[in-house]
C-alpha cells in the first residue's frame, strides 16, 4: 500500500519538477520550510502574482513553490500519523469490542496515515524540498471513549484541510492534484468510521450535504491544543 501511494506521488514528481524549475528556478532560488509542524502551518504568506503563470487563481495561503502545500499536509499527516500510532500501542483490541474488529479497522486507519507520511516526505525530497518533522504531541485521551471524541475531531479538521488547500495545490503542484485528492477522500473515509463509532448529537458519521473548507489559520487553530513542541526555524535552499 506504502508503496503504491508513494509510487503514484513519484510518478507526477518529474512533470512538477520540470514545471516548477522553468516557472521560478525551484531547485535553485526558492525558500522551503524545514523543520517542525508549527511552522509548517503557521508558514502561510500570500502567494506572488507569479503563481499565476496558466492563468489560475489560488487562495492566497502558500509560497509559490509547491513545496510549502505539501508540507502542509504532510504536518497535518505526521499529527495523524502519531496519534493513531500511540493509540493502537496504548489500547488493546478488547478495549473496543469484543472482536477486535474495530481495533483492526483502526489498525488500516493507522497504516494509511503512516502511508502517507511517507509518500509526502519521498515527493517532497525528490522535488528538492525540506519535509517537515514529526513533532511532539499530547491528545489528551484518557480512554477509549475520549480517544474516539479526539480522533473524530483530527480526522475532520484534516478533511477540510485538504478542501481549503486544494485549490492551492491545483496551481502549486497541478500534477499531483489525483493523488492528493485520492488522500483527501481516504481522510473523508476515516472521518465517516469515526463519526459512526461516537454517533452522537455532536459527532455524526456525514453530518452535511457538504463540507466547510478550512483555511490555514483556522487548522492551526485547531491543532495547536495537542502541539506541545517542533522546530520553528526554516531552512533555505543553498
Amino acid at each position: 500500500m506504502t508503496s503504491d501511494l508513494s509510487n503514484s506521488f513519484l510518478a507526477a514528481v518529474e512533470v512538477e519538477k520540470t514545471r516548477l524549475t522553468s516557472r521560478r528556478s525551484l531547485l535553485g532560488k526558492s525558500a522551503v520550510i524545514g523543520g517542525g509542524a508549527a511552522l509548517a502551518l503557521a508558514a502561510v504568506p500570500a502567494l506572488r502574482a507569479s503563481a499565476q503563470d496558466d492563468g489560475l487563481e489560488a487562495d492566497p495561503f502558500f509560497e509559490d513553490d509547491g513545496i510549502n502545500v505539501l508540507n502542509y499536509a504532510l504536518t497535518l499527516e505526521h499529527l495523524e500519523n502519531t496519534f493513531y500510532r500511540e493509540a493502537l500501542a496504548t489500547f488493546a483490541p478488547e478495549d473496543f469490542d469484543e472482536t477486535g474488529s474495530v481495533y483492526a479497522l483502526l489498525e488500516q486507519v493507522g497504516a494509511h496515515e503512516a502511508a502517507h507520511v511517507d509518500a509526502l516526505t519521498a515527493t517532497i525530497s525528490d522535488l528538492g524540498g525540506e519535509p517537515v518533522t514529526e513533532g511532539t504531541y499530547d491528545f489528551g485521551y484518557t480512554d477509549v471513549s475520549t480517544f474516539l471524541v479526539t480522533a473524530a475531531a483530527i480526522e475532520n479538521v484534516g478533511v477540510a484541510a485538504y478542501a481549503g488547500a486544494a485549490p492551492s495545490v491545483a496551481v502549486l503542484a497541478p500534477s499531483l492534484v489525483p493523488t492528493a485528492l485520492g488522500i483527501h477522500s481516504v481522510e473523508a473515509r476515516h472521518a465517516g468510521f469515526i463519526g459512526a463509532l461516537v454517533n452522537d448529537e455532536t459527532t455524526q458519521p456525514f453530518p452535511n450535504a457538504v463540507d466547510a473548507p478550512l483555511t490555514p489559520d483556522e487548522v492551526l487553530e485547531a491543532v495547536t491544543p495537542f502541539i506541545v513542541s517542533a522546530e520553528t526555524e526554516a531552512t533555505p535552499d543553498a
